[in-house]
């Protein structure tokens, strides 16, 4: 039902169309074929984590019907897949033994998807690790991860590189961090009082820990690929982040300031580090002592550790200056930033609010984050790793009433419009 004048031609030629999964949200085959338990496997059984006691043990089954999914994505002409790989899958203890029958469904599925001319675009982490380094040493939080990563991580290139050219280290660790770390939503579910109701954790240090190490890790693994696979294999590598856009709420220097703070906060938290080698300014400035430092070493190889940047955009927010955290004798990640993010002015909704609904669907906050990558980053090579519009589920609804979903359908076009002027 989309709009027939709005087409692929409103694009350059090479730009590429894709679909996005993610392997705890695609897979299913939880425990299959060898398969280890992953933070959310173990998560999502806990009672009162997940609404309606769901979890992810049979998920779209994708671990048995992806020919199917690739059938359906060859009929759409789609050009790439993003999918990620169960660090559990490949390694069911976070190392040692590697799992031959996980490596042969990913070996499988990217077979499949280049038999149909589909590039395979691969994530080596996607919020889901072994449960066993979590319990063995609380994982992002303790630099024994680091090597663990690489290890999975140059597994991964060794077995698979010579089909996949376009890796990504991490989705999304900004959020990630925030998430896990700060409000506890996700696992470990690590927070402190009053930001989260967490058993353990310390909202005001941990989200930064675990960022740091996530960077440690991630430049690890991008110079083990430059220094071995990819001048052979000659493919590329980078980082998704979640991309965030912020209007001011009011038309005044202290919220213009609070939305550039929030920009900082949230997008280049990660971005400057792997372009420039070092954390924001500002981050320095408001945070002090527990943010962590980076080394001269690490700053090195930090400092261009990407080939692209993918940006997962969804919404955007008001941002309103908040100086009076300044006086809290106990700040978080949010806090910090002296920032208050809210989805309406007046009582009007800055965009169409989705599930949950403090977020909205801006389609125009593309073209903005765009611009302000490619601004303050010199025009990387960028890729719109996902998007789209949250519904609360609608399951219960026939099917054909599910498929007139003209809504999304339009907050997708609207979004591309606006991608399309930032090119």
């Amino acid at each position: 039902t989309a709009n027939a004048e709005f087409s692929r031609k409103a694009f350059p030629s090479n730009f590429v169309f894709g679909v996005a999964s993610s392997a705890y949200q695609y897979e299913g085959g939880s425990v299959e074929d060898g398969k280890g338990l992953s933070n959310w496997d173990v998560f999502s059984h806990t009672p009162g984590k997940i609404a309606d006691g769901k979890n992810g043990d049979i998920a779209v089954d994708g671990y048995h019907r992806y020919k199917e999914d690739v059938e359906i994505m060859s009929e759409m002409g789609v050009e790439m897949y993003r999918f990620s790989l169960a660090w559990s899958r490949i390694y069911p203890e976070g190392r040692g033994e590697i799992n031959p029958l996980g490596v042969k469904y990913y070996s499988d599925l990217i077979d499949e998807l280049l038999s149909k001319g589909i590039q395979p675009f691969v994530t080596l982490s996607h919020y889901d690790i072994p449960q066993a380094l979590e319990e063995q040493y609380r994982s992002w939080l303790d630099p024994h991860i680091l090597d663990d990563f690489t290890h999975h991580a140059d597994a991964c290139f060794r077995m698979f590189g010579d089909r996949v050219k376009y890796w990504t280290t991490f989705n999304e660790p900004n959020y990630m961090a925030m998430v896990e770390y700060d409000t506890g939503e996700f696992p470990p579910s690590r927070c402190s009082q009053p930001f989260g109701n967490c058993s353990v954790g310390n909202s005001s240090t941990e989200p930064y820990i675990a960022a740091h190490n996530v960077l440690r890790a991630h430049a690890s693994a991008v110079d083990i690929y430059r220094r071995q696979y990819q001048g052979d294999q000659g493919g590329l590598i980078g980082i998704v982040i979640s991309a965030e856009w912020y209007e001011p709420l009011r038309n005044i220097p202290e919220d213009i300031e609070a939305a550039d703070r929030m920009l900082a906060f949230h997008n280049a938290w990660f971005l400057d580090p792997i372009v420039f080698g070092e954390y924001p300014p500002i981050m320095h400035k408001l945070i002090g002592k527990r943010l962590p430092a980076i080394t001269e070493d690490l700053h090195q190889k930090l400092r261009g550790s990407f080939d692209f940047i993918g940006l997962n955009y969804y919404c955007s927010f008001y941002a309103t200056d908040a100086l009076y955290f300044q006086n809290s004798s106990n700040r978080d990640y949010h806090q910090d930033s002296l920032t208050t993010l809210t989805v309406e002015k007046d009582g009007v909704p800055i965009g169409s609010l989705m599930y949950p609904l403090r977020f909205a669907s801006v389609p125009y906050g593309i073209e903005k984050i765009v611009d302000y990558v490619k601004t303050r980053y010199s025009n990387p090579l960028v890729f719109i790793t996902e998007s789209g519009f949250g519904n609360n589920g609608n399951e219960n609804l026939p099917l054909l009433e599910l498929l007139n979903d003209t809504f999304r359908v339009n907050c997708i076009e609207n979004t591309l419009k606006y991608l399309a002027k930032s090119i």
